[in-house]
């Protein structure tokens, strides 16, 4: 039986790389753009490997060019996310893509975005909050002036701050400076880490950037020391097992660490990152992960509250979030 209405709380999703390919054809035809090379001949997203799906996400969004081009496909997104049960989604949004790191220019593609999430809330019930990023493989001093985006729009929906893309490329330190203007604007920090950089990468984003949510994280599996720790500080992982064995990092959904990370007590949520690219959804993801590990309603309902208690979002959202959880369960 499909998990579909089971009531979802999301914390890792990539705005631009939830766009469905219809989306981004439409708009690559109406603006007379050839991004042809971005589909395979089934319509979908091609790419052969990690660095490779950068390049094709970075030509899909390309074609996102104004604030209502970001209205419309925030309010696709959501859509897409409610009818797959997610009451909940945080969303990384980067300031590179929206108005090239002015502030003045994100501020009008924030309202834009922030504009449809109300009206998404209103149609669809969904919650949406929002966590700027910085891009590893754009450099240091492009994410200084990425968090710079996210101090000067800092609130109650702008929560969090974050460091996205190719892993393999500099340090975590290397964004400190960065991720200490977040902070002290108030945001709350999470960083990829443990995809592609491995067990290692883990540790240097906890330690070098303190932040205190993960992206990914599943690389931490190498390292039982590593596994223990995360256990013991309460870090909680977004994990995005579709998307892993999409990208050939694991070979199946029983092979994925998830399963042995929730065993051994570690705060695992799961999560779609760019599920049109991966060929999922949450649905998707739910469904996996009961015929790999057996997993029950009442598995899913601890993921969920994991989940719910460690978004970033205001207390009485929290509290709004856990009661609408309860009452599924119930």
């Amino acid at each position: 039986m499909s998990l579909k209405n089971v009531p979802k709380v999301e914390l890792h999703l990539h705005l631009e790389g939830a766009a469905p390919p219809a989306f981004i054809r439409g708009l690559a035809k109406r603006k007379n753009m050839d991004i042809s090379g971005v589909f395979d001949a089934d319509g979908g997203y091609a790419f052969t490997d990690f660095r490779h799906f950068l390049q094709v996400y970075e030509a899909a969004t390309a074609t996102l060019q104004t604030p209502e081009d970001y209205h419309r496909l925030t309010l696709a997104v959501l859509e897409e996310s409610a009818a797959n049960g997610v009451i909940y989604t945080e969303s990384f949004l980067s300031p590179d893509f929206c108005g090239g790191r002015d502030v003045g220019a994100w501020r009008e593609y924030l309202h834009a975005i922030r504009d449809a999430a109300d009206q998404a809330e209103r149609e669809f019930g969904i919650v949406m909050r929002g966590i700027v990023t910085c891009i590893r493989h754009f450099g240091p001093e492009k994410a200084r002036q990425t968090a710079l985006c996210a101090a000067e729009t800092a609130g109650d929906w702008l929560t969090g701050f974050g460091l996205a893309g190719d892993e393999r490329v500099g340090k975590p330190k290397d964004f400190a400076y960065a991720f200490d203007m977040a902070r002290e604007a108030g945001l709350r920090l999470t960083a990829h880490a443990g995809e592609w950089g491995g067990a290692q990468s883990v540790r240097d984003a906890l330690h070098d950037l303190r932040v205190e949510r993960i992206g990914h994280g599943v690389r931490a599996a190498e390292d039982p020391a590593l596994v223990e720790e995360l256990a013991e500080t309460g870090t909680v992982l977004e994990v995005c097992p579709g998307s892993n064995i999409a990208l050939g990092l694991f070979r199946s959904w029983r092979s994925h660490p998830i399963g042995g990370f929730f065993d051994k007590g570690l705060k695992v949520t799961v999560s779609t990152d760019d599920p049109p690219f991966f060929h999922t959804s949450m649905t998707r993801e739910y469904d996996r992960l009961a015929d790999a590990f057996g997993w029950d309603d009442a598995v899913f309902t601890t993921l969920n509250t994991t989940a719910a208690n460690a978004a970033f979002c205001d207390d009485d959202t929290r509290a709004a979030l856990l009661r609408r959880l309860e009452k599924s369960d119930a």
